[in-house]
């Protein structure tokens, strides 16, 4: 296993990788991208200054505002700049603001001189540009704070318990939006709480905060206990795998001898991730976009290629074209995935039967079908809508999902990033029938792995090793 482990390339994880901590955000992809605004204002407004002095878009002009674009994320997203303006008068931000456009200006001139390329802009529209933009900068600045408020303000704002009700909860909860928040569990009743905790936010005994997190369907669930209930706390995470729930520790230090996980940071206060997506942040926009571009070129250039297969279905065998079927999504929720009917039979019901090898239910071309691969191709729509990613852990039926959830620990975290068209399991020898319970909890290993080690590099080989394992593997029946 190793060995094909290591054909996707070196830093594939596998049996033998050592599991790491990695650095993160929590933060939602929209506030990201928000945080590429500045730069993208400073590029419009010289944009702007050109078109209003009618300079002509040269290669020059396309340099600097690639190299504008570039400085100023460096300088305008770095990291805590929001928090040191945070509750600042206006004439302060507004100086700040001025200050770091300075440095901008200032590093560009610098390239200019050494490129000695200065004579080739007009200086009326540079110097507009370099005076229009702070005020332009200002009211990106001032729109995403508030957009910042609205998502953490308004009914997209994710629930929350936290896991504690002493004086690290309640700090947590004071930095935290109030408008997710759903109370606090303990191990304490409510006479034994601090003064500082309102007694009517105790949901209960921190026995039934699994339950509680299955039926109200909490985002995130944040564990602010003492060090001394260590032991308590494994018992209660490995109740809490069962969940779709992003689970943190919010310890008093650092003192957990970590075997997986990401460190991260809640409004300056230390979390340690356990069960959580990698696709926070810029993260969560980098793969998105790689999903649509990818789906989208595959759509137009196997356009030819899915109507023949439509009309070969159509009409090679009864039944509909599509065979669609539940699955388990992003976060555990339903979502009906697409596939080319390969069978007599569409099942969808609480017994869902795999295909096995000379299955009788697979149809003649259905067999070609599911040993190429190309039955999958109309899962390229689940990922137009947002239901798939290209590369993720497979879906399974909603029935074996089921069954499995009860068989394997830590079957469901494989659901907090989207299914894919093909993921790490299938390119190492992991792709098609799954009979043995043995051979799901390996999958479901690789599935987790991919999860705590994704890197856009990661996808890349695994696109490029799935179109190798279609070729060579006879797995698919």
């Amino acid at each position: 296993m190793a060995a094909v482990v290591g054909s996707v390339g070196g830093s594939v994880p596998g049996s033998g990788t050592q599991k790491r901590v990695g650095f993160g955000s929590v933060e939602p992809a929209l506030l990201a991208a928000l945080k590429q605004l500045e730069p993208l204002v400073a590029v419009f407004t010289m944009t702007l200054s050109a078109l209003c002095f009618g300079v002509p878009f040269t290669p020059a002009i396309g340099a600097v505002a690639v190299l504008t674009f570039v400085i100023s994320g460096r300088v305008f997203g770095r990291a805590h700049r929001d928090d040191e303006l945070n509750g600042k008068a206006r004439t302060t931000i507004l100086g700040r603001i001025i200050l770091e456009w300075l440095a901008v200006i200032s590093i560009l001139l610098l390239a200019g001189f050494a490129f000695k390329v200065t004579a080739q802009f007009s200086r009326l529209m540079m110097l507009t540009w370099f005076a229009a933009t702070p005020m332009a900068l200002y009211g990106a600045h001032a729109a995403r704070l508030r957009a910042r408020w609205l998502v953490s303000n308004s009914d997209l704002a994710p629930s929350y318990l936290i896991i504690g009700a002493n004086s690290v909860g309640f700090e947590l909860y004071r930095r935290l939006p109030p408008k997710g928040f759903l109370g606090f569990f303990d191990f304490r009743s409510a006479d034994r709480l601090p003064d500082t905790i309102d007694p009517g936010y105790l949901l209960g005994h921190c026995k039934d905060v699994a339950e509680f997190a299955r039926t109200h369907g909490v985002t995130a669930i944040y564990i602010a206990l003492p060090l001394s209930n260590v032991p308590r706390i494994g018992e209660m995470v490995r109740e809490l795998r069962d969940t779709t729930a992003s689970i943190y520790f919010v310890p008093d230090v650092f003192a957990f001898d970590l075997v997986q996980g990401r460190l991260v940071e809640i409004n300056g206060m230390p979390a340690i991730s356990v069960c959580d997506t990698p696709f926070h942040g810029m993260d969560a926009v980098m793969k998105r976009a790689t999903d649509l571009v990818l789906a989208s070129l595959a759509m137009l250039l196997l356009a030819p290629l899915l109507v023949l297969i439509a009309a070969a279905v159509k009409l090679t065998s009864a039944g509909p074209i599509l065979f669609r079927q539940r699955r388990y999504g992003l976060n555990g929720e339903e979502i009906m995935i697409y596939k080319f009917r390969s069978m007599t039979v569409c099942e969808d019901g609480d017994v869902v039967n795999q295909a096995t090898r000379q299955d009788l239910r697979v149809t003649s071309l259905g067999r070609i079908l599911r040993s190429t691969s190309l039955d999958e191709l109309p899962q390229l729509l689940n990922v137009l809508e947002g239901k798939m990613s290209v590369v993720g852990p497979r879906p399974h039926a909603v029935a074996h999902n089921e069954l499995y959830r009860k068989l394997i620990n830590g079957y469901m975290i494989r659901h907090k990033v989207r299914p894919g068209i093909t993921g790490l399991a299938q390119v190492n020898g992991l792709r098609g029938e799954t009979e043995t319970v043995e051979k799901m909890r390996e999958r479901v290993r690789f599935d987790l792995d991919y999860l705590s080690h994704w890197s856009p590099w990661l996808d890349v080989k695994i696109i490029i090793k799935t179109l190798w394992v279609i070729a060579r593997d006879q797995n698919a029946y």
